[in-house]
Formats: C-alpha cells, structure tokens, sequence
C-alpha cells in the first residue's frame, strides 16, 4: 500500500469512527450524519454563511443542501434569514437551541474521535500538514 494511499484510508478510518461515536448523540437531537456536518459548518464564532458557501463547504449542490437546511430549519436549529449584505441571497443562522445542539454533538465528536490519543503537538503537526495539503 503507497503512503498516500494509507494517509487517505487513515483519514477516513478515523473520520467514520468519530461518526460511529458520535452516533448517540446524533440520535438524541435526531441528526443525520449530513445535518451533523451542515451543523457542524455553521461556526457560531464567524459570519453566518450563505446557502452558496454552506455548499462549498460541505462539497453538496443546491438540492441536498436545501434538503439538509429544511431539516434543521425544521428542528429550530437554523433559520435563513436575508443577507444584510445582499438582500437578494440568504444567510443561515444557528439559533439559540441550534447553538445548543451544535455545541453538544461537536463536544461528543471531539471526546471520542480517535484524534483526541494524539498529544497538543502532534495535533498541531497533523492540523498543519492536513491543512497545506488543502491549500495545495
């Protein structure tokens, strides 16, 4: 197996098993694993995001989007409001129950990912080179 070919199964291995840890607490606030990430791109310490730049982020086109965002809307976890920016375009933004949800499945993805054996500076060498192979 060539190293690259094993970087990409282990990122993978360790992103199905933080799901699979996570899978209670998705239960709990009846998220799928595709709300889960449009939850989990909704960062609440930056501007909230246009539908457009939720789907960039989550690498989904328009429909799947708008399917995941009418669940959450559905939930009372995100409400699309006007872009004061462009009153033409939609933002999503976490509501105070939304905040809630996301911070207690972010809080159980991040206590039982298998990332979380790592120490601070391996996590800071990780983080560096998982972030300059996106960047490339």
């Amino acid at each position: 197996m060539s190293d690259l070919v094993a970087a990409v199964a282990a990122v993978y291995d360790t992103w199905m098993r933080t799901l699979d840890h996570v899978e209670p607490a998705l239960a709990e606030h009846r998220l799928t694993t595709a709300t889960f990430q449009a939850l989990w791109a909704i960062s609440p310490d930056e501007e909230p995001p246009s539908m457009k730049t939720l789907a960039e982020r989550l690498y989904c086109n328009a429909p799947n989007l708008t399917f995941m965002t009418n669940q959450l809307v559905d939930r009372g976890l995100v409400e699309r409001v006007v872009d004061p920016s462009d009153r033409r375009s939609r933002v999503l933004v976490l509501t105070t129950k939304g905040r809630e949800v996301r911070e207690a499945v972010v809080t159980a993805a991040l206590a039982n990912t298998p990332l979380g054996t790592l120490s601070p500076d391996e996590l800071h060498q990780l983080a560096g080179l998982l972030n300059r192979a996106l960047r490339r």
